[in-house]
């Protein structure tokens, strides 16, 4: 899949740049305007690409609950790709971008370097076969530094919800310059279990061009 990435488009916000592809999509985040924006989007996707047409509710169902989802935990930043190959259902995946603070769950203040990041984040072993699971290890990115990492099949949970869905999750923890309490967060994430080897590679290029300015 990371084959297709062909071109892309950069974003900027407050602080920080990333690219994705161009075919991705990306819109207001905020509760008021979120809903014309994607409808408005999804309308002109369908124009230029009318094989899309009888997806529409599929992707603008997704679409919005990703956008939902990403204001409720606190996003800057959020990506999403729904691309259907050979007319089947589309293909779906997100990334998003937050600010954290960088303290572990037991309170106090977390070292800043990656390493003890990584540390604090702890690795899940499958048991067997369809299990969940976690990787943690630490990346050098390019002009950024060293950022700890993870990547697995993770049950996440809802925002505002009980419930959880397992996921393919890639999540990158990048302390920001001049702030020892602030973590850049980048998480990339795919329902489509069976593409797991795909995404990572996908999130790892998209990761790969963050910086901060």
């Amino acid at each position: 899949m990371a084959d297709k990435w062909t071109d892309a488009v950069t974003i900027e916000r407050q602080g920080f740049r990333i690219s994705v592809p161009d075919s991705w999509w990306e819109f207001d985040l905020r509760p008021e305007t979120r809903d014309n924006s994607i409808r408005r989007m999804v309308d002109e996707r369908i124009q230029g690409q009318p094989d899309m047409a009888q997806h529409r509710e599929l992707i603008t169902s997704f679409l919005r609950r990703q956008a939902r989802e990403a204001w409720d935990s606190g996003a800057v930043y959020c990506g999403c790709m729904a691309q259907s190959f050979g007319g089947g259902p589309p293909v779906t995946a997100s990334v998003t971008v937050s600010v954290i603070g960088a303290r572990p769950a037991a309170g106090g203040p977390l070292p800043p370097d990656p390493a003890s990041i990584a540390a604090q984040l702890g690795t899940r072993t499958a048991r067997k076969e369809g299990d969940a699971w976690r990787e943690v290890s630490t990346v050098d990115i390019k002009d950024v530094g060293v950022a700890a990492r993870t990547r697995g099949i993770e049950d996440i949970s809802v925002p505002g919800d009980t419930r959880h869905v397992r996921a393919v999750l890639m999540q990158t923890f990048i302390p920001v310059p001049d702030d020892a309490q602030a973590v850049a967060l980048v998480s990339g994430s795919s329902q489509v279990l069976d593409l797991a080897d795909s995404f990572f590679d996908v999130f790892d290029a998209i990761t790969s061009t963050f910086r901060f300015i």
